[in-house]
């Protein structure tokens, strides 16, 4: 064999290697890639574009905070701060404005504008329901309600959903007060599908406001 045989065996066999390494990737050949119902992903958060879709099949970052969090503002909002709905409920969260006043906001515009205060309410709310609701967490946590088991991360969820009351009904009934949001949303709902989520790091908080500086 020549040198020239040689040098043009080599070339093919480089280009053929190079080659071999951008043919299209298929998802199929790797069953551990997808994600299927009720199973984790921990710290993938969603791009801006992923925000905009109106519906999410996967939970973004497993059963931590930031995971609970992140569910919960997709479900009320698609995650959009800007959002305000046909009820009149606002941002991220969707809050009303009387829980608002609540909370220490009352400049409904600003609060709008403002990711960072949306974020403060949200915590302070969880804080004040987590008070409010804290003989519940404690006698029904780990508890079957019509179907549903209950827990802490779930309890908080419905009280973000309809309010502490309308939880401290649907338990104390056993499950025959099906309270619902305006869009028929009930809190049975929540309290099953943000069951399990780890809230341990909200401190219950009788007055927690939402400071704006």
């Amino acid at each position: 064999m020549t040198k020239k045989q040689i040098f043009y065996i080599g070339i093919f066999a480089s280009i053929t290697i190079l080659s071999s390494g951008f043919k299209p990737f298929h998802s199929e050949l790797f069953p551990w890639f997808h994600v299927f119902e009720k199973e984790e992903m921990f710290y993938n958060v969603p791009t801006e574009t992923e925000l905009d879709q109106t519906f999410f099949d996967i939970p973004f970052t497993g059963k931590t905070f930031i995971g609970f969090r992140q569910s919960l503002a997709v479900r009320e909002s698609q995650g959009k701060y800007s959002k305000v709905n046909t009820l009149g409920y606002l941002g991220k969260y969707q809050f009303g404005s009387e829980t608002l006043r609540i909370l220490g906001i009352r400049d409904t515009l600003t609060f709008l504008r403002s990711r960072k205060l949306q974020e403060k309410a949200f915590l302070a709310n969880l804080s004040r329901n987590k008070w409010e609701l804290r003989d519940e967490i404690i006698k029904y946590s780990g508890k079957i309600v019509n179907g549903i088991e209950i827990t802490e991360s779930g309890i908080l969820a419905a009280a973000h959903l309809g309010g502490p009351g309308s939880v401290k009904r649907f338990l104390k009934t056993n499950g025959r007060r099906k309270c619902k949001d305006g869009y028929g949303t009930s809190v049975r709902d929540y309290l099953a599908d943000f069951a399990g989520y780890d809230t341990s790091v909200i401190e219950p908080s009788e007055k927690a406001k939402a400071r704006h500086y």
